[in-house]
């Protein structure tokens, strides 16, 4: 009696010889799992629930309290400066008006730390005597971020140091805050660049004497 040869559906042939039904191979048509979302536990509004969102402190977030902010002035007020965090915060006594980013002074020039005071207040007018660009005869720009000191002007032509709007002197040899570019590192020639969000706010709730306390 002749024996007969099982019939092997060609799909389990294909499965025998394959990953098929093993769960340690991947599916590559499956996707990567979501990652958890970031979920912050405190009341929307508080300063809690600012500092715990993602991206805090290397964030562009404002913060006001405005409450203590309507306060405060230029009898009241501090500023303290973290340059690790790259933030400032606008105080009123021991309350804080406001939390807010800022940009120091890069490795090469360093911002100082310690505590200091408003020493001057130039809304405008203000200009670097020691960094801007460089000009021809002709109007042409020759050199931008110049340094007055090393970079030589032709002849005819003209320096015109960087703006620095709403200008907070701290020390007479160069360092203050002003309106300017922040990006969230240390960039800047040694002053404290403050966020355009922020910065009239700041320069109009202190005044000379102002208390500036540094701190890394």
């Amino acid at each position: 009696m002749r024996t007969l040869t099982p019939i092997v559906p060609s799909i389990l042939v294909a499965c025998l010889f394959s990953s098929c039904g093993d769960p340690s191979t991947p599916n590559p048509n499956q996707t990567k799992p979501l990652k958890a979302a970031h979920v912050n536990p405190h009341q929307a509004g508080t300063y809690a629930h600012f500092r715990a969102q993602k991206g805090y402190p290397g964030n562009y977030g404002v913060w006001k309290n405005a409450s203590v902010l309507s306060r405060t002035n230029g009898s009241n007020s501090s500023i303290r400066v973290d340059l690790s965090d790259q933030r400032a915060y606008l105080m009123n006594g021991s309350e804080l008006a406001m939390d807010y980013p800022i940009a120091s002074g890069k490795s090469k020039y360093p911002t100082p730390t310690g505590n200091f005071r408003v020493l001057e207040k130039l809304k405008s007018e203000k200009r670097s005597s020691l960094y801007g660009h460089i000009y021809n005869a002709e109007g042409d720009l020759v050199k931008s971020n110049a340094d007055s000191r090393k970079d030589a002007v032709p002849e005819g032509g003209e320096y015109v140091g960087a703006s620095m709007p709403y200008w907070m002197r701290i020390t007479w040899d160069g360092i203050g805050m002003h309106k300017g570019n922040v990006p969230r590192h240390p960039a800047s020639h040694g002053c404290i660049r403050t966020y355009y969000k922020a910065v009239a706010t700041v320069f109009s709730k202190v005044r000379l004497g102002t208390r500036v306390s540094i701190v890394r």
